[in-house]
């Protein structure tokens, strides 16, 4: 499946306009799994919808036509980031709404995904996550895989290319250096 991969961003990056059309289908059970990953630590009760946290990532790395993925880690890197930015922009709207802002009722839609972590420790770890960049930035894809994405650290290894042993290291690295950031903050 790697080699089917690269083969297709290969494709892609060439401008070929069925590339995207064909990667889907090879990529979707993996980005499912991801999403489904991120959604089974939430609290009970929930409406965790993983397709749509998928869909919503797909659209986000399929729309921009610029878009450039030097392989299958960088790929899925760049799904984990949309990912990422779904559940921020989330977090930021339950916080928008927390406080009484858009007091409208809004229609249950599919694409809405519900997440159990609390908005300001999704924001918090977001803006944490930016200044760890600075110092980092191969630690910070294992965060965005871990923390937002649910990844086992064997599967970050994996798609980041790295170790098992050196995945591990920069998962602990990260988590002392957040909590860091975030005490700080």
């Amino acid at each position: 499946m790697k080699r089917e991969v690269t083969q297709i961003l290969d494709r892609l990056a060439a401008g070929d306009p069925l590339a995207a059309e064909d990667l889907l289908p090879v990529v979707y059970d993996e980005l499912r799994g991801m999403a489904s990953r991120r959604m089974a630590g939430e609290a009970p009760g929930q409406t965790l919808q993983p397709t749509a946290l998928v869909h919503e990532a797909w659209l986000k790395i399929a729309g921009v036509r610029e878009a450039r993925f030097n392989d299958r880690a960088h790929f899925f890197a760049a799904a984990s980031e949309a990912m990422r930015r779904i559940l921020v922009d989330i977090a930021r709207r339950k916080k928008r709404l927390k406080r009484g802002a858009d007091p409208e009722v809004e229609p249950l839609d599919e694409s809405r995904i519900e997440i159990g972590a609390p908005p300001d420790e999704i924001l918090a770890v977001h803006e944490a996550l930016d200044r760890l960049a600075t110092e980092d930035p191969v630690a910070v894809q294992v965060v965005k895989l871990r923390y937002f994405v649910g990844l086992p650290l064997p599967n970050v290894a994996e798609i980041l290319d790295l170790s098992p042993r050196t995945a591990s290291r920069l998962w602990s690295f990260a988590r002392v250096r957040l909590r860091q950031l975030l005490d700080e903050g």
